[in-house]
């Protein structure tokens, strides 16, 4: 998470969770001068966050329109969500494969700040989680998979978010990261892959309740 030097969270991340949380819902316009004055800041600083979420996918900028939040539908999450889930299965095989000393102790020491979050809430688990899975994108030792990774997470931030705020979502998602871990650690780089594609896919009952979070959410 991004943070102020006075460790308040930066302006894009607010206006991030004002998104994931349904303050501003999809379609919303995002006005600077309203948003300048809500947060206490310039209209400058208000235009680099909407470009920095427009690079993220999450807002949608026009010539002559201005900004708004970005529309996305279920078919087209179950998409992206796929392909991430691919990507990571990649990065979780070379992981197995590739992994240096450096790698295997920030997959660890991720992988323990995960547990030590996982009863202190969605959001304190998801931050951790985000540092577990960069972690394993960084460990794959492939620059290019690493960015694209990367990218890809960042557009699918507050669902990723959304999911965890299901019931026992964060218990579960804790248990899946163990056995990812294991099987990287040990150089398992089939299971590594199954692991990380399970995790990250929406299976048809998890998917059910992925569009209540939405629906609650919006």
């Amino acid at each position: 998470m991004n943070m102020r030097s006075n460790g308040t969270p930066s302006l894009r991340d607010q206006i991030e969770e004002a998104i994931v949380s349904g303050t501003y819902r999809p379609g919303d316009r995002l006005e600077e001068q309203s948003l300048a004055e809500q947060y206490g800041v310039s209209r400058t600083p208000v235009r680099e966050a909407l470009r920095q979420l427009q690079e993220a996918g999450l807002v949608d900028i026009k010539p002559r329109r201005g900004a708004a939040v970005t529309i996305v539908g279920p078919s087209e999450l179950i998409h992206m969500f796929e392909v991430m889930g691919g990507l990571e299965a990649m990065a979780g095989r070379l992981a197995s494969r590739r992994l240096d000393e450096a790698s295997r102790k920030e997959l660890l020491d991720s992988h323990e700040a995960c547990r030590a979050a996982v009863n202190q809430g969605s959001d304190a688990y998801y931050y951790e989680n985000e540092r577990f899975h960069m972690a394993i994108y960084k460990a794959s030792g492939n620059p290019f998979l690493e960015e694209q990774a990367r990218a890809l997470h960042r557009r699918l931030k507050p669902y990723r978010r959304i999911q965890l705020r299901s019931l026992n979502r964060i218990e579960q998602s804790f248990a899946e990261h163990d056995r990812i871990v294991t099987a990287i650690v040990n150089g398992n780089s089939n299971e590594a892959e199954q692991a990380l594609w399970d995790h990250i896919t929406i299976q048809a009952d998890r998917f059910h309740d992925f569009l209540a979070g939405l629906s609650r959410e919006g």
